[in-house]
């Protein structure tokens, strides 16, 4: 995926190649359709550079969300391959974000895909794994209240059993 184009004949990106981003735009009044372009979000580690390929266990991969809690925006993804849930925080919803940590372990199941609400002043991050079912295409929901420290940082979550 360079610019915005997928070329199957490239083959899987090398390691010191720079990570794929993931993409936001801004939806129009229908809610439908984009009114603006779609724009790459940088993803920076704590040193302000982007991440490469072989950062894999902090680089986006999939299953994105963004929420906005104290006026600080929460971008939180799916590594990919690790298999962790993380998340990276920033001032505007269109980057850039700078990495923050593990939010949630390994599920049984391999995905990290999840939303997080907050409800009756509550956090509330939802997610999905195969620990009732012990097959990847037969999930089931699981939820657990997330936690943050005065900093504004995520407490680390296990992966209920």
């Amino acid at each position: 995926w360079n610019n915005n184009q997928y070329d199957s004949a490239r083959g899987n990106r090398k390691a010191e190649e720079a990570a794929v981003l993931p993409r936001v735009a801004k939806l129009g009044t229908d809610m439908k359709t984009f009114s603006g372009a779609v724009k790459e979000v940088q993803l920076l580690d704590k040193g302000g550079k982007p991440f490469f390929e072989k950062d894999n266990d902090k680089r986006f991969f999939e299953g994105s969300w963004v929420f906005k809690k104290d006026g600080r925006y929460y971008f939180t993804y799916s590594t990919g391959d690790t298999h962790n849930l993380v998340y990276a925080t920033g001032t505007s919803p269109y980057g850039p974000f700078t990495y923050q940590g593990i939010i949630l372990n390994p599920v049984e199941g391999w995905t990290s895909h999840h939303s997080i609400i907050q409800a009756n002043g509550r956090w509330w991050l939802f997610y999905h794994d195969t620990q009732l079912s012990g097959k990847t295409h037969l999930r089931n929901v699981k939820v657990t209240e997330l936690k943050f420290n005065p900093d504004g940082s995520i407490q680390s979550l296990t992966a209920q059993k």
